[in-house]
């Protein structure tokens, strides 16, 4: 079931955000800035992002198992634990987050996250051709549902 993130709830999301985001950047991060992204900062993260308008939605089994957020038509923060990846969750949580879109879906990804992207191909998105400059050598690539 997918559940709208709240203060009450919001620890969980935070805490599958920390522990998801740092398994996902560990390639080509720095230790110290994976260990800065702690639940208690994931949460600041999160909730600064409600406080301006953007949706969380949490997915929950037997237990919290990914988060992803949708401000109008951008879809962000797809995170699902490293332990339940590869059993639909993504998929799942991904197709939600496109029927809360008001317009064309849009999402930014890293350019070396091909796992990311084998999933978003997959749903219908495409490469918008736009590129964001993160770092010297990290760049987001944009990708739009067709």
């Amino acid at each position: 079931m997918i559940i709208s993130v709240n203060k009450t709830n919001l620890i969980q999301a935070a805490t599958i955000h920390s522990i998801s985001w740092k398994e996902s950047h560990r390639a080509f991060c720095s230790p110290d800035f994976i260990e800065s992204h702690t639940p208690d900062r994931q949460w600041d993260y999160l909730g600064n992002k409600m406080n301006s308008g953007t949706k969380v939605y949490m997915l929950v089994e037997e237990k919290p198992i990914g988060i992803v957020s949708v401000t109008n038509s951008l879809i962000e923060d797809l995170y699902v634990l490293p332990d339940m990846q590869n059993m639909g969750y993504g998929t799942k949580l991904l197709q939600y987050a496109i029927d809360q879109c008001t317009g064309t879906p849009t999402l930014w990804i890293l350019e070396n996250n091909v796992n990311a992207e084998r999933l978003y191909q997959r749903m219908g998105f495409v490469r918008t051709g736009r590129r964001n400059s993160i770092t010297s050598g990290l760049v987001e690539i944009e990708f739009e549902l067709t």
